[in-house]
């Protein structure tokens, strides 16, 4: 009981300004939303559902959100690169992501079927810090997206200059 109730409390503080595209309903979950996402994994089912997403912050995976099952495709992001636009529609369930980056590169999972919906942040130079949704047992239900800055270049290393 007191595992469900932090997982709201973080659920409802995560999400709680982000935009549900989708049904809804089920299992929330929520990637960490100060995280520098450079690569994405979505398992996609027999029946065209996306059953799962998972992000990569840095080098590490998050834990798979989701179902299991489907067939897994992976979008990895070039340095320096970020998600700055997402694509995609639903029927009862998620069923068609597109995720556009800022270097002009995109990943297409699914079949488009449904409603669609196409998401970008509110003030230009944001970027995708974090996902967050439900999920039912067949799959993702419903998805909302978290936008900010990126994180800066640490400039605390000297570089060497050429002279």
């Amino acid at each position: 009981m007191l595992r469900w109730l932090t997982l709201a409390l973080l659920w409802s503080a995560t999400c709680r300004a982000a935009q549900m595209y989708g049904e809804g309903g089920g299992k929330h979950f929520s990637t960490s939303s100060d995280c520098e996402i450079t690569g994405v994994r979505v398992a996609v089912g027999l029946l065209g559902l996306v059953k799962s997403i998972q992000v990569r912050c840095g080098v590490s995976w998050s834990a798979v959100f989701g179902t299991p099952g489907g067939t897994t495709q992976e979008f990895l992001l070039q340095p320096g690169e970020h998600i700055d636009l997402i694509y995609g529609s639903y029927r009862m369930f998620i069923r068609y992501l597109v995720i556009f980056t800022d270097q002009g590169h995109y990943a297409t999972f699914g079949k488009e079927d449904g409603n669609t919906f196409t998401v970008f942040p509110s003030e230009q130079g944001k970027v995708l810090t974090g996902i967050c949704g439900q999920h039912k047992p067949l799959g993702l239900s419903g998805l909302c997206f978290e936008w900010d800055y990126p994180p800066e270049e640490d400039w605390t290393t000297v570089r060497p200059t050429s002279q």
